[in-house]
């Protein structure tokens, strides 16, 4: 029996090769996965290591609000400079350094334009001195107030040189500099993980990036011979107390490192989220294969079970030839897997500015994944087929058999069962029913539908297929394309039910992103009453920022009533993480943004006066006169009385502090502006006046409602494009099922294609009828995908109602491309098969068992 198996298989290879395919890209996501956190992970250990070599130990004070947990910009708590004499007397101690870094220093490159930077910071210092690891390559460090050195991969980023004036942006408007000199890192290297770093003079650091003098980030702490860095932390603890954050160079080292990796699990979870529709999609096609080649081995398998094979040992011997597929599959994906890891690292490490990657490392976890995931999916698909073949009569050896269609009751109550529990699913993870377990419980609901929905198809797909061939019914090969299309509805449920998965969910996900960009638009268009918006790119964890003088000048300017800017920063509010906005006009409250008084006056607001929104009055039982105390990100907590409840907006923040707070924000400084424009007055004569006022502010622009819209709805149309570029996968794999699938038919129908070339259907003829079949299936399958999309998208959207999503926009104009696509797409499955049909030596054909 295990040599008939290997035969068997030995004569199937490439047909179940083509199926394997969809394995190994699914195997290959899966181990690239793996492959890409651990080169990363330990590139990061690396680059930390390095960078606190030179540090024994560090002294900061302890943040009054954990920025990492609000999503808030990330603040740098001073200590105060006389805390420097103090380490310095601590036993153990042998110097000791104030330091300055703060992440928010923006270069202004030749071009005119600020130096972004895609998730390394952008570091703000003073000059630390050169060492072992850090070097001037060019020039001296900066002496003068207008003086700063930048390190060289900043340099080669804003294409300037030493000599150069340059503009800095911080916590204050843009100041212009002296570039003096270049540094560098050992090892050659033009910078640390990546970071852009501008050194200034102690006292220019200090006003510039904590906001005031005679304060540090920090104290570098370096030992005396003889005493260990644990020891000396344990010291300076001790003798600091509670109010500080004291830890050797190894813990920041972990810390920092352990940060980015946690950032990376964000890209594993993707990863590994293809993979999984990459299986789902490659689980329908391996099912397919094997289910048509134990149709094709009808006569094979029954003269093995006539001449003494057990049903066992039938059902082994197509498990063994799944083993062997999965094996191959897994063996091919792991290979992948590690070359796409490798890729991935190094796009990820140019894309940080360079970061130096350590040695590629493949993970036992890879290797582990890509096996138990490869052959387990393809043993599982295959093990249906197994069952069926295990229960094929002897007496089938000794007929011309037929494989006739079985009854669809079975299946389709199944496919009913496993639908309704899908949509329980999905119904229990929409309305917030599980809690923690919301995410799982969706994709679970997803999962659930897809099967589903697969399993039904085999109701449908005779008149739906009988239905959509009718437009190719006008030839004969149009007519027996359609005939054949139609002949097995379960193998043509199986293939179109691939593509469904694909176009499905690229469907699902643009009606929720075109339905949430459409409900945002429309919010802001009905509530935003104002003609002009100042502001910058919604992207990146440090908000663009510009000078609040803007304001004041832009209000003179001829025909502007009204000028808001908005200030905003993560505080802890009675003890709760909120957002808190700070108008520097509380009456664009009402004049802007349209908001409503439940209570109080909300025209005004005085120092220690506080407003807030419905919602948030009724969630902490607020009232008019409550008393609240507020932390900030700087400053000390401070108690504000509720003044006045306003009407709760998608627009309105929940809280609403005087102009004075934006002192103690992390980020001093106006996020947004708004310019209400007189009655009469063009948008075109003020937008000119406004972008001279703002040629300080690279970062910011000036636009119209409309373009301010599109401009902060530009991220969801990123985010949609790679969705759309990822899940393409999934076509191609569904495309792969369709060739293997219609390979195997023209091989299961060689007699039936010689007869039709005898009576005389000419080769094009041919082509042109297996090319019928394939684009009826792919249409079909298209068709699937966009209902089921669409219907999993209202449902998401109905789901988030609550959220702001309150419009359901249906993207018709690409569900016509998507079935316009599948129409491609059948025709080019259609090729190979099709040409091999065309070939078929007729005589042989009819002479074919």
């Amino acid at each position: 029996m295990l040599r008939a198996t290997l035969k068997s298989l030995l004569a199937r290879k490439l047909r179940l090769l083509l199926s394997g395919l969809a394995v190994v890209l699914g195997v290959m996501f899966v181990s690239g996965a793996f492959v890409l956190t651990d080169t990363l992970g330990r590139s990061f250990d690396s680059v930390f290591a390095d960078a606190y070599s030179e540090l024994d130990v560090s002294v900061e004070a302890k943040p009054k609000i954990d920025a990492s947990m609000t999503g808030g910009a990330p603040v740098s708590t001073s200590v105060p400079a006389a805390l420097l004499d103090r380490v310095k007397a601590i036993p153990g101690v042998a110097d000791a350094q104030g330091v300055v870094a703060a992440d928010g220093a923006r270069l202004i490159g030749s071009n005119g334009k600020a130096v972004t930077s895609f998730g390394p910071p952008q570091l703000g210092e003073n000059w630390p001195g050169e060492s072992g690891l850090l070097t001037m390559r060019e020039g001296r460090p900066p002496q003068a107030d207008d003086e700063i050195v930048v390190n060289a991969a900043l340099a080669k980023a804003a294409g300037v040189r030493v000599g150069d004036r340059v503009g800095v942006l911080t916590l204050v408007p843009k100041k212009e500099f002296t570039l003096v000199g270049v540094f560098g890192y050992s090892g050659g290297r033009d910078s640390i993980g990546g970071a852009n770093e501008i050194c200034f003079t102690t006292p220019v650091a200090q006003q510039l990036m904590l906001g005031k003098p005679d304060v540090f980030s920090s104290v570098s702490v370096r030992a005396t011979d003889g005493t260990t860095p644990q020891a000396l932390r344990d010291e300076v603890a001790r003798t600091l107390g509670a109010d500080y954050q004291v830890k050797t160079g190894e813990q920041l080292a972990d810390d920092a490192s352990a940060g980015l990796k946690e950032g990376l699990s964000f890209f594993n979870k993707i990863l590994l989220g293809f993979a999984a529709v990459a299986l789902l999609v490659g689980t329908f096609l391996i099912l397919n294969t094997f289910s048509i080649i134990v149709a094709q081995r009808t006569r094979e398998l029954a003269l093995m079970r006539a001449i003494g094979a057990s049903g066992r040992q039938v059902i082994g011997s197509v498990v063994l030839e799944a083993l062997a597929v999965g094996l191959i599959a897994s063996v091919l994906g792991l290979a992948a897997g590690i070359g796409v890891g490798a890729l991935l690292a190094y796009l990820f490490g140019q894309l940080a500015g360079g970061l130096t990657l350590a040695g590629l490392g493949v993970p036992a976890s890879a290797v582990i994944g890509a096996f138990a995931v490869g052959m387990l999916i393809t043993v599982l698909a295959a093990l249906l087929p197994a069952v069926r073949a295990s229960r094929i009569p002897p007496i089938a050896a000794m007929q011309d058999v037929a494989t006739p269609d079985r009854p669809l009751t079975k299946v389709t109550v199944s496919g009913a069962v496993v639908t309704g529990i899908g949509a329980v699913l999905l119904f229990l993870g929409l309305g917030g029913h599980v809690r923690g377990n919301t995410l799982a419980t969706i994709l679970g609901g997803v999962l659930f539908t897809f099967i589903g929905v697969a399993l039904l198809t085999p109701l449908i797909s005779r008149p739906v297929v009988g239905l959509l061939g009718m437009l190719f019914s006008w030839s004969v090969p149009g007519k027996l394309g359609r005939l054949n299309s139609g002949r097995n509805p379960r193998r043509t449920a199986i293939t179109a039910a691939a593509l469904m998965v694909g176009i499905a969910l690229v469907t699902g996900v643009t009606v929720i992103l075109d339905s949430a960009k459409g409900s945002i638009g429309a919010l802001a268009e009905d509530t935003i009453k104002a003609e002009l918006v100042i502001a910058g790119p919604s992207s990146g964890a440090r908000p663009a920022t510009f000078d609040p003088a803007v304001l004041e000048r832009t209000a003179a300017i001829p025909g502007v009533r009204l000028v808001d800017g908005e200030y905003g920063d993560m505080a802890v509010v009675g003890g709760e993480r909120t957002w808190v906005a700070a108008p520097s006009n509380v009456a664009a409250l009402q004049a802007i943004f349209g908001a409503k008084a439940v209570a109080g006056d909300i025209s005004r607001l005085a120092p220690g006066q506080m407003l807030v929104n419905e919602d948030t009055a009724k969630a902490r039982n607020l009232s008019v006169g409550s008393t609240v105390p507020v932390q900030l990100s700087r400053g000390e907590a401070r108690t504000y009385t509720v003044s006045g409840i306003y009407v709760s907006s998608q627009l309105t923040n929940p809280v609403t502090l005087p102009p004075q707070a934006a002192v103690d924000f992390a980020i001093p400084q106006p996020i947004q502006g708004f310019v209400q424009l007189a009655p009469g007055t063009s948008v075109d004569a003020v937008r000119p006046q406004v972008e001279r006022l703002l040629a300080d502010s690279p970062e910011v622009s000036v636009a119209d409602r409309a373009a301010f819209i599109k401009q902060q709805t530009s991220q969801l149309d990123s985010l949609l494009q790679m969705i759309q570029i990822l899940l393409a996968l999934a076509i191609v794999i569904a495309v792969l099922g369709i060739i293997n699938t219609l390979a195997l038919s023209v091989l299961e129908r060689t007699r039936e294609l010689g007869l039709l070339r005898a009576i005389g259907l000419r080769r094009a003829q041919t082509m042109r009828m297996i090319t019928v079949e394939a684009v009826v299936i792919s249409i079909f399958g298209a068709l699937l995908g966009v209902v089921v999309g669409a219907g999993l998208g209202a449902a998401v959207v109905e789901a988030l109602r609550d959220e702001g999503i309150t419009d359901l926009i249906l993207p018709w104009g690409q569900m016509v491309t998507f079935l316009v696509l599948a129409a491609i797409i059948g025709v080019v499955a259609a090729v190979l098969p099709a040409i091999r049909a065309a070939r078929i030596n007729v005589l042989g054909a009819i002479a074919h068992e």
